[in-house]
């Protein structure tokens, strides 16, 4: 409140303020925190992964501890930020983001934060964001350099203005492959967070006008400049193409060795797999998140909405393969 351009009517503001963050990894994790330190009143968090050892480099709300206790992102973040800020509400959702939930994740939140690692998600992100008439905050960080953009629909350029189709695969460089450094990560998110508090509070004349782009390594920063495309499938014809896309029942999780099943199932019947399983030799570890097993040489994380991870391959079919044979699919 100390702050001038906030002050206690800034502050009140951020109080009163519903905001979504999709996914819960590096941008995420740094997000959430700033945000919830800020006095944001309500921060739903969105993420479909459980915690990995490897995580612990950039992903600030992790610790060893979340790991041994096989937590996943969003409860072991949500269970972070409860203890930073009581006064506060967090709600996690252990989902995976896709055309099917996004609206009712996002329906009659304030502004959407982007802190995912894929383009298609982000796509998504925006087709929701242009319908539902919700600002969204985009960033992605990647080795030293990192990149934010803030959307406001009917008044900013949206995402497919600025990139009118997701780039082919293997065009993109990923953390997996090239590396990012947790620095990257704090500045993107913390840019991304101003950025939010700026919004939330009604300052728009304080935004950044463009895509602002940075490489800590080379020191490096400059602000691009956008203008709305007239012919945007999006925000102009509103042609909602990845918001309409049926989800893929099976994709590939870049650089993670892993498949993830999407089914149409909405829930799993816990116990009745364990017992199946069980009688088959197989030794199943289950906590309030999922169920993890191994089966010919594939790990296997099953969450409660049917959803599941398969590690150690990259064949879909095969992975298909063992849900079918071993859940049903």
């Amino acid at each position: 409140m100390l702050f001038a351009e906030i002050g206690r009517e800034g502050q009140e503001k951020l109080l009163a303020s519903r905001v979504v963050i999709i996914g819960c990894g590096a941008l995420g994790t740094v997000i959430a925190n700033n945000l919830a330190r800020s006095g944001v009143g309500y921060i739903r968090i969105i993420d479909r992964d459980y915690i990995e050892l490897s995580n612990l480099q950039r992903q600030i709300l992790f610790d060893e501890e979340d790991l041994q206790n096989n937590l996943t992102k969003a409860a072991a973040a949500a269970q972070k930020l409860r203890k930073i800020n009581s006064s506060i509400e967090i709600e996690e959702i252990i989902a995976d983001v896709n055309p099917r939930n996004i609206e009712k994740f996002c329906q009659g939140m304030d502004l959407i934060m982007d802190a995912t690692d894929n383009f298609n998600t982000r796509f998504l992100i925006n087709d929701t964001s242009v319908k539902l008439r919700i600002p969204w905050i985009y960033g992605g960080a990647v080795s030293s350099m990192g990149m934010t953009h803030t959307i406001i629909p009917g008044e900013t350029p949206c995402f497919r203005c600025i990139m009118p189709k997701v780039p082919p695969a293997g065009t993109a460089d990923t953390c997996d492959l090239v590396g990012v450094l947790n620095g990257t990560v704090n500045v993107v998110a913390s840019f991304q967070s101003v950025e939010a508090i700026k919004l939330l509070i009604g300052k728009k004349d304080a935004l950044i006008k463009g895509s602002r782009y940075i490489d800590i390594w080379d020191n490096h920063y400059e602000i691009l400049d956008h203008s709305i495309r007239e012919d945007c499938p999006a925000c102009q014809r509103k042609n909602f193409t990845y918001l309409q896309n049926n989800t893929e029942d099976a994709v590939y999780l870049c650089g993670q060795d892993s498949i993830q099943i999407n089914p149409v199932n909405s829930s799993i019947d816990a116990d009745n797999i364990i017992k199946r399983l069980e009688t088959m030799g197989i030794r199943v570890l289950k906590n309030a998140f999922f169920l993890r097993f191994n089966i010919e040489n594939v790990q296997f994380t099953l969450f409660h909405d049917g959803r599941a991870i398969l590690k150690n391959t990259t064949d879909i079919a095969q992975a298909k393969s063992l849900y079918a044979k071993y859940i049903g699919l």
